[in-house]
């Protein structure tokens, strides 16, 4: 199956794990003629299942599903102790006595998996690690697409070996996690465009860009780079359709010149996303958290009631570093104007 027989426009919508992905998102961006992603890496297997048949209701055009690959953590109760007290000033400024711990720790993934199987998206694309040549044979008999995601050549290419009919090469300028699985994070520090450009001279398969695309303009670079298609984030994050809390949209269309960076403090694992205070005030001790999923869960109950009291100095912003140039609008009239954009010279 070829990836652009599977979508008129070469535009992918980023998979936003945290509800901003959502049913009427991805599936505006697929009537549209882009490929609409859901974020299923958060979701119970139920209501991953739920918001596909959700998807299916309001679209009949291809669209994709997103899972982090991983396995259930068993961190040691010091290290969680640890990072409770690290995230003291955060948690005690809410005015708690203390952080409730989470029931558990992540999604499972193997019965996540499973309901993949079982529900049959079109596309599926996957995150922070690797999955077995086995898992993809098992897709690939279910008539499912695979992409995997890769921020070094060698994760590229260990894509390929395992079978995966496409990859998202992601520059360190994207928004949100990084798919590192090789090597430590930080080292994998290659902008979208020389990535683009290695991944393609290294790979046979079709490679997808991402990081820091906003326009027409920027997608008709990297198609001319070599790239069959592009995935965009930040862009849809603030559509109308998107899920991302009211007080994240606005600080997102007032970014300006406020700097994004990469940061392990709310989740384990570096993400891009606007500075604020939880960051600043983390900074110091960062590194002393646990990783991901740890981490993500035991920050989920600040995020959590950041949300409910609207206080974006708290949440999670993740965005790309072209965060200045997001434009509010409809997801389908978005896509229009990236294709009108494509076309001038």
């Amino acid at each position: 199956m070829d990836l652009r027989c599977l979508f008129p426009h070469p535009i992918i919508q980023g998979p936003m794990a945290g509800g901003a992905s959502t049913p009427a998102l991805v599936a505006a961006v697929s009537n549209a003629g882009g490929l609409g992603a859901l974020a299923g890496s958060l979701l119970a297997p139920d209501k991953l299942a739920h918001q596909v048949a959700e998807i299916r209701a309001l679209t009949n055009r291809p669209f994709c599903v997103n899972l982090f690959v991983q396995q259930p953590p068993q961190p040691s109760k010091e290290a969680v102790a640890h990072a409770v007290e690290l995230l003291r000033p955060v948690w005690s400024s809410l005015g708690w006595p203390d952080l409730a711990l989470p029931f558990r720790w992540c999604e499972d993934f193997n019965a996540q998996f499973e309901t993949l199987l079982a529900v049959k998206p079109p596309v599926v694309s996957f995150t922070f690690d690797l999955l077995s040549a086995q898992h993809v044979a098992r897709l690939h008999a279910a008539g499912i697409f695979v992409i995997g995601t890769a921020t070094r050549v060698d994760e590229a290419l260990a894509w390929q070996e395992v079978g995966a009919d496409a990859v998202i090469a992601s520059g360190v300028e994207a928004g949100g996690h990084r798919g590192t699985f090789i090597g430590d994070q930080r080292d994998a520090t290659l902008g979208a465009v020389d990535l683009l450009q290695a991944v393609v001279a290294a790979v046979r398969m079709p490679v997808i860009s991402a990081g820091n695309i906003m326009t027409g303009a920027d997608i008709r670079d990297r198609l001319a780079l070599g790239a069959a298609a592009v995935q965009m984030g930040t862009a849809f994050l603030v559509t109308e359709e998107s899920g991302a809390h009211p007080a994240y949209k606005h600080r997102l269309l007032h970014a300006g010149n406020a700097p994004t960076r990469l940061t392990r403090a709310f989740s384990g694992r570096y993400a891009r996303g606007l500075e604020n205070r939880f960051m600043q005030q983390m900074a110091a001790v960062e590194d002393q958290f646990p990783p991901y999923p740890v981490q993500n869960a035991l920050t989920g109950p600040i995020r959590f009631e950041a949300a409910k009291r609207g206080d974006s100095e708290l949440m999670s912003l993740w965005c790309g570093t072209g965060v200045a140039r997001a434009r509010r609008m409809p997801a389908a009239k978005l896509v229009e104007t990236l294709v009108a954009e494509m076309a001038q010279s």
